[in-house]
Parts: C-alpha cells; sequence; structure tokens
C-alpha cells in the first residue's frame, strides 16, 4: 500500500521542524524537570502533579511522532513554481458568490496550514475539493452544510505564503 504524501508549502515545512525542535529542545526537557520535581514530593499515587506531568509527556511523545511522520511524506509545493489558470495545490483563488455577489480569495494550503482568517484553506476542505481541477471562468456548485453555493472561479494565482 502506498505511503500517503502530506502536502504542504515551504512555511508550513518551516513550522513543522521549528514546532518539532521546539519539542525536542525546550517542551520534553521541562516535562522531565517537571516529573522529577513531582516524584520528589512523595506517593505517586496521589500525587496530581505527577499524573499530569506524565499524561502531558504522553501528548508531547504523541505530537512530536505525528510531525515526524508528517516530515517523512512531506510532498514540499511551492506556489511561485506553479503557472496557469487551474486550481492546483498552492494556487490562490478568487472566487465570486454568484448568489450574493460576493468576492472571496482562498489560497489552497496544507492541513496544517488553514486558517480561514487569512484566507487560507486545506486542499481537504470541501471547499478546496470543489475548486482543485477547475479553471478560471468555470462555475462550481459548492455543497455546504447550509446548502449548496454556486461560485464562479474569478481568477488563479500562484503567490508565497510568506
Amino acid at each position: 500500500m502506498p505511503v500517503e504524501r502530506y502536502w504542504v508549502t515551504r512555511p508550513g515545512l518551516l513550522r513543522l521542524r521549528q514546532r518539532l525542535r521546539e519539542i525536542k529542545e525546550v517542551d520534553r526537557p521541562q516535562n522531565v524537570r517537571d516529573i522529577e520535581d513531582a516524584r520528589a514530593h512523595g506517593d505517586l499515587k496521589e500525587n496530581a502533579e505527577y499524573h499530569a506531568a506524565k499524561e502531558r509527556q504522553g501528548f508531547l511523545d504523541g505530537e512530536m511522532r505525528g510531525i515526524e511522520d508528517k516530515l517523512s511524506r512531506a510532498q514540499v509545493v511551492d506556489p511561485l513554481t506553479l503557472s496557469g489558470d487551474r486550481v492546483v495545490f498552492g494556487a490562490t483563488v478568487t472566487v465570486l458568490n454568484i448568489d450574493t455577489d460576493e468576492e472571496v480569495t482562498y489560497q489552497i494550503v496544507g492541513e496544517d496550514e488553514s486558517d480561514i482568517k487569512l484566507g487560507r484553506i486545506s486542499y481537504k476542505a470541501p471547499l478546496a475539493r470543489a475548486l482543485i481541477s477547475k479553471s478560471e471562468g468555470d462555475e462550481v456548485v459548492f455543497n455546504a452544510p447550509g446548502g449548496a453555493r454556486n461560485f464562479e472561479i474569478m481568477e488563479v494565482t500562484f503567490v508565497s505564503l510568506e
């Protein structure tokens, strides 16, 4: 069974690497100190600080393994190396909501990079999936939770996230 790629932009990859470094160099060493301090307080059965520190250790280990897995599967896409009028990962898409006559711009990014306030949506989001492979001028019907929405793709550009 082939390994699923983890699509990410260069800034997203750098943020993942920074978080991994932060876990290894700051969070885990602090957690080890917290566990040692809690152990020094005696009886571990009723030591809430110890149990909280051990729980945090498990959380950090899980987060670290998850990031390492994503990094091992990373397929980095630089939007500046792309061109054309077709929506793909990394594209910045301006759409017109045909029903409300409102224009909105989204950039199609990786799962951990999405931030609706910044206009970044994950390529796995239903709207992004509806837009991907369409071209400027195409109409797209998007089945939102509140009902169908009709969009027209006005422009597809490729700009940096930074």
